[in-house]
């Protein structure tokens, strides 16, 4: 005799009212390691379940390739972030990417205190790969919050369509198809190797 296993249908966002502070929302996600909370600026809570092969592979190999351009650059303090990084925006969302780029500058305003936690700050550049789960149109939303916040470049990248939705400050977004896509702004000459993620997703 077979059992079937029924499970609830997953809650894939809440709010609560009232509304979390930023300290409570802070201590809520880390009281909670197997799932990643973002909110947005609404208040509502977002529960984002772990990622699977493929999308954990193609994230190490994005946040690979940024943090190997960084570390060629002169000032040394500029940082890279992964998709485990939390960051409070002005319009108070939270939002984690799957790869930032935050300068120097923006680093030495924050004190060795702060760096511990959450950190109150957009990043110049992101990157957001798309899941399997992912909307596209719920991730071109994040993408769009991402500039209204101060970012002044983002990538949404498509592993399935094998395409980059370009986000820049003031311009309309662009779709680039080609098997590299160049950084702009505080990235010029960061190049990504769009075929090595690719090849993360084929049989």
């Amino acid at each position: 005799m077979n059992t079937v296993l029924e499970f609830p249908k997953p809650i894939s966002s809440v709010v609560l009212d009232p509304r979390l502070t930023d300290e409570e929302f802070e201590q809520m996600s880390m009281a909670n390691e197997l799932v990643t909370l973002e909110r947005t600026r609404e208040g509502a809570i977002i529960v984002n379940a772990p990622t699977g092969g493929d999308t954990s592979s193609g994230n190490i190999e994005i946040s690979r390739q940024l943090a190997n351009w960084a570390g060629t650059r002169e000032d040394k303090k500029a940082r890279v972030f992964g998709p485990d990084a939390g960051f409070f925006l002005p319009d108070g969302s939270m939002l984690s990417p799957d790869a930032a780029y935050v300068t120097a500058e923006q680093m030495r305003g924050l004190t060795k205190e702060k760096r511990r936690h959450f950190l109150y700050l957009t990043p110049v550049f992101v990157i957001e790969l798309l899941s399997a789960s992912d909307s596209l149109a719920g991730t071109k939303r994040k993408l769009e919050s991402w500039i209204a916040n101060g970012a002044q470049l983002g990538w949404l990248i498509d592993p399935y369509k094998h395409n980059v939705h370009v986000y820049e400050a003031g311009q309309t977004p662009r779709l680039e198809t080609g098997s590299t896509v160049a950084g702009v702004g505080p990235v010029a000459g960061f190049v990504l190797d769009l075929s090595a993620v690719w090849a993360l997703y084929e049989d």
